[in-house]
């Protein structure tokens, strides 16, 4: 269809879930306006939220405890932060560490010294202690200890750190764990669900590690005066927006994005719709173009600022660059005043551009936009219970057009072949956490959890080709209910379109590393650095302004280096 033939009231189609929910597709995913710690900012500042250090009782090896309120119209959450002085062989990235450069719980309210008490015994420990229903969330974090040893004696001196180095490193510490809803005894989601301030999805984990982030900067400065005395000075604020906090991410959060379907749709929709909205705009202003260009020209600066030793990162980071030169290229050829040039400019990027670029670009379109798109941040939860129950009374033949419909990408497939069976996940008993095994080098198989879902469903469709079409599927469920999980699935995602990753998640291809970044990415994380296809380190709130910066600074304009 010709642009200048489309009626007014034209709206672009959302991008089809065949290409979006590919994992290669969703392994290039960047954050953007919808992203958790972007919509948090936007609300504590729109809400006047104020930010005191209720207390700081840290001596000169760095040892001690802190508390950092945020303090809201109606509640107050407080990060209750514990120091340690960690030999650097117990440092660990590892989910089965036992010791931590910095341990901290989210509490809800203002603790007293009766709570800093207690939790100053179990916070600690982490697994091996518990919290209870007033904390909302347990957390730990290490130091990057060369950054640290080089901030601390450089302020020691009296000198500020070398900006080149806080930009290759970009954090001080890193969270190797943010555990919240009802982990360690901390206070089940559904507790807290009916405030606004934390009722979308991981905003308790986003706060607790904005005000990690304040709790880090001061720790390190605090360092350098006990090292340096009188000639020790702070870190320059614009610098010091420079670090934001690390985090080292592992195979545990992968299985989310399987088993909360519901809240996968809903946040993949939100962003395609704001995808949407925006490629429907007919005309762009003199303004939004020129952010636009703007965003863009600072996209290129953080893909020319990120850094990776990993050889697959390396190609993606390679790729997007060229992809951005190519995107910067041709919008000064082909400009951006052309009746709705955001749906050409993504129609030319989806026939040009590798997935790097295509994504960055979906980013990058929304930047001028935010009163058009932010409000669709409020429909990215969830009630999950809501879509549990099965529909028995739906035919063979209804279940079998449905399952064609949303299921082709898993027919076709040999999963008795050892490539497409090749892997399979389980819950390790140490520390309950999800693990990926090799089917075929590996023991262990018969533990295998439930992400098997293009085969599972490839069965369920064979299952039903073999009864009736006018049965019932309550009566197939009945003599298979090992198909339960699978008849639920299909029939979700008739519903929610983006629910299902479309991709065989036992594949010797697949990449957990992607299911990982299209989450983080949801997060806000930048600098998605790969140590292996099963782990990765990420940067949060990078450039981001500190809680006393924030009634004064801009709004939200700190995703990109400016």
């Amino acid at each position: 269809m010709k642009t200048e033939h489309r009626p007014d009231s034209w709206k672009a189609p959302l991008r089809s879930p065949d290409k979006v929910m590919r994992l290669a597709q969703m392994g290039a995913f960047h954050q953007s306006r919808l992203s958790f710690m972007r919509v948090l900012l936007r609300r504590l500042k729109a809400e006047n939220w104020r930010f005191e250090v209720k207390l700081f009782e840290i001596d000169d090896n760095c040892v001690g405890q802190a508390v950092y309120s945020a303090i809201g119209p109606t509640h107050t959450y407080s990060l209750v932060a514990f120091a340690h002085d960690l030999p650097d062989e117990l440092r660990s990235d590892r989910v089965i560490a036992h010791a931590w450069d910095a341990t901290f719980t989210l509490f809800d309210g203002a603790p007293t010294k009766a709570d800093i008490e207690r939790l100053s015994k179990n916070v600690p420990i982490q697994e091996a202690g518990r919290v209870s229903a007033k904390e909302l969330s347990v957390s730990r974090a290490n130091r990057s200890v060369r950054l640290w040893a080089h901030v601390v004696d450089a302020l020691a001196e009296g000198r500020q750190p070398d900006a080149q180095k806080v930009l290759d490193v970009g954090y001080l510490m890193r969270t190797t764990a943010v555990y919240g809803n009802g982990k360690l005894g901390a206070a089940d989601r559904t507790s807290y669900i009916d405030r606004p301030m934390v009722a979308n999805s991981f905003s308790v984990e986003m706060l607790s590690v904005f005000l990690t982030r304040a709790f880090v900067m001061d720790l390190v400065e605090h360092a350098a005066r006990a090292k340096g005395g009188d000639k020790a000075i702070t870190i320059e604020p614009h610098l010091r927006r420079q670090f934001g906090i690390g985090n080292s991410t592992g195979l545990g959060m992968a299985p989310f994005l399987t088993y909360h379907p519901a809240l996968l749709n809903n946040w993949i929709a939100a962003r395609e719709e704001a995808l949407s909205r925006v490629r429907s705009v007919k005309t762009a202003s003199a303004g939004e173009q020129k952010s636009f260009e703007s965003f863009l020209n600072r996209a290129i600066q953080n893909a020319n600022d990120w850094h990776s030793k990993h050889d697959l990162q390396i190609e993606k980071i390679n790729s997007l660059r060229a992809d951005l030169s190519a995107l910067s290229e041709h919008v000064t050829s082909q400009g951006l005043s052309a009746d709705y040039a955001w749906d050409a400019l993504m129609t030319w990027a989806e026939g040009t551009l590798g997935f790097e670029g295509q994504e960055q670009l979906v980013s990058l379109l929304l930047e001028p936009y935010g009163d058009l798109v932010d409000e669709l941040a409020n429909t990215m939860k969830a009630d999950e219970a809501a879509t549990f129950c099965i529909d028995g009374i739906k035919t063979v033949a209804d279940t079998l057009d449905c399952i064609h419909e949303n299921y082709d990408w898993a027919f076709g497939v040999d999963y008795s072949r050892p490539e497409n069976s090749a892997r399979f996940w389980y819950v390790s008993e140490e520390k309950l956490e999800p693990r990926l095994g090799e089917r075929y080098k590996e023991d262990g198989c018969e533990l295998e959890t439930p992400h098997c879902i293009a085969r599972d469903m490839d069965a369920f469709r064979k299952t039903l080709e073999a009864w009736p079409s006018e049965a019932l599927l309550a009566d197939v469920l009945m003599k298979h209910p090992e198909h339960r999980q699978v008849a639920r699935r299909a029939q979700l995602t008739q519903k929610l379109p983006y629910a299902e990753m479309r991709d065989n998640q036992l594949a010797d291809t697949m990449q957990p590393i992607d299911m990982l970044r299209s989450k983080l990415a949801f997060f806000g994380a930048t600098k998605f650095d790969p140590r292996s296809d099963r782990w990765l380190r990420i940067c949060m709130y990078q450039n981001a302004p500190f809680p006393d910066e924030l009634a004064d600074g801009p709004s939200d304009d700190w995703a990109y280096p400016s």
